[in-house]
C-alpha cells in the first residue's frame, strides 16, 4: 500500500512540473516579441548612465572631457 501512495505522488509531481513547464513554453511563445525587445534593451542599458545628467541626448556620445596635466594639478 505504501508503493502505491508512493507512485501516486511521484506522478503528481511530474503532473504538476510538466503543466508548470508547457506553461511557461506558452507563454514564452506567446509572448515572445515584447520579450525580445525588452531583453534587446536591458543588454543595451547602461547602469551606470544618469540620464538625468544629460544635457543634450544627441550631445550625449560624441561629448568627451579632456583634461590638460595643468588642469589635473589645479585640483591637486
Amino acid at each position: 500500500m505504501a508503493r502505491s501512495e508512493k507512485a501516486r505522488s511521484l506522478k503528481s509531481a511530474a503532473v504538476v512540473f510538466g503543466a508548470l513547464a508547457f506553461g511557461w513554453l506558452a507563454i514564452e511563445m506567446a509572448l515572445k516579441p515584447i520579450l525580445d525587445k525588452a531583453r534587446a534593451s536591458m543588454e543595451k542599458s547602461d547602469p551606470t548612465r544618469d540620464p538625468d545628467d544629460v544635457d543634450d541626448a544627441s550631445n550625449s556620445d560624441s561629448r568627451v572631457e579632456q583634461r590638460s596635466p595643468a588642469d589635473e594639478n589645479a585640483y591637486a
